[in-house]
């Protein structure tokens, strides 16, 4: 075997090979169907606050419709790329829907460059109306890809305002306390390829460099090849290992902002040393553009002062990707 193919990894890219085993794997059914919703809620505050990342099983989306969605999404990352680049995201503006090739956009841009490529959509709208909502893009060759990726998006729309209902019970706050914030919420349904690398692989050039997520909340399906590294809380890098029929859910900066750190937006990357190409579907969502965030009353205590000023859903967000996308960068 060529030297060459052999992956060997910088130490600071090394995960410890553990199967998450401080990180549950939480039923949500009793959450969805109402039979003890208050049970998974306490399940919910653990992982949150210990790990800012949990398994959820029996989620209530069929394997069957999974699996079809990272069949299409495979098949669309193998299109040409002049096919993919005439749906590129700079062509929606802030809107920011479409394609992202490699290196175009980098999650942490001071570090690493992100050998990934996406394609992203939102809820769909006929006219560009600002940051992060207008105009849809779809691939004219593949007939098929509209109708799963647009019902993807919606089915986990549904499934994300579940668990935010859970998150709220896990608070101590009335489950219905994040509708008022999501009339109209910001929401990315995103597909991903990450190239398989070779030989020596240092933090300059990985699958995505570490970062936080940005808003409430991400629901992630992963492919088997695995490549998810989570930072726990002592500072090493974990192995976030498929699960079979799990998702991955973890929250992001402004539900850490509103707990005022009870609970925890944690760092993650991905390295794909697999030597075979690597799919993901996630899915993220927020609150609503002008929502105002700030921390609960309820988590600002003597001993745990207030660690946050209030910021706006949107501008928080999109002053992220702004640093992160090339189009906007050069704007």
């Amino acid at each position: 075997m060529s030297k060459d193919l052999v992956v060997r990894l910088d130490d600071k890219l090394r995960a410890k090979r553990e199967s998450f085993d401080n990180i549950p794997i939480i039923d949500i059914a009793p959450l969805l169907d109402g039979s003890n919703k208050h049970g998974v809620a306490k399940e919910i505050r653990w992982a949150l606050s210990n790990a800012g990342f949990m398994y959820v099983k029996n989620h209530g989306i069929p394997q069957d419709y999974v699996h079809s969605v990272f069949d299409v999404s495979r098949r669309f990352f193998d299109l040409p790329i002049s096919q993919k680049m005439a749906l590129h995201v700079s062509k929606s503006d802030v809107a920011l829907r479409g394609y992202i090739e490699p290196f175009g956009e980098n999650t942490d841009p001071g570090k690493t460059k992100d050998l990934k490529e996406c394609f992203d959509i939102g809820p769909e709208r006929s006219t560009l109306e600002g940051p992060f909502f207008g105009p849809n893009q779809w691939p004219s060759s593949l007939p098929e890809f509209r109708e799963l990726i647009y019902g993807c998006h919606q089915k986990m729309v549904g499934l994300a305002k579940q668990l935010l209902r859970g998150i709220a019970l896990s608070l101590d706050l009335s489950e219905s306390y994040f509708d008022s914030l999501m009339r109209n919420p910001i929401s990315i349904q995103r597909l991903l390829h990450y190239p398989p690398q070779s030989g020596y692989i240092g933090e300059e050039i990985i699958g995505i460099g570490a970062h936080t997520d940005y808003g409430h909340l991400t629901i992630l399906a992963q492919d088997e090849v695995g490549g998810l590294q989570v930072m726990n809380r002592d500072g090493d890098w974990v192995e976030g290992i498929p699960i079979y029929g799990t998702f991955v859910i973890n929250i992001g900066d402004l539900i850490q902002r509103l707990t005022n750190d009870l609970y925890l937006a944690n760092m993650h990357r991905v390295v794909n040393s697999s030597g075979r190409e690597r799919y993901s579907i996630p899915f993220f969502i927020d609150a609503d553009f002008n929502a105002i965030i700030e921390p609960l009353s309820s988590c600002v205590t003597d001993s745990n002062p207030l660690r946050y000023k209030p910021v706006t859903c949107g501008e928080h967000k999109f002053a992220r990707f702004a640093a992160s996308y090339a189009h906007l960068t050069k704007a």
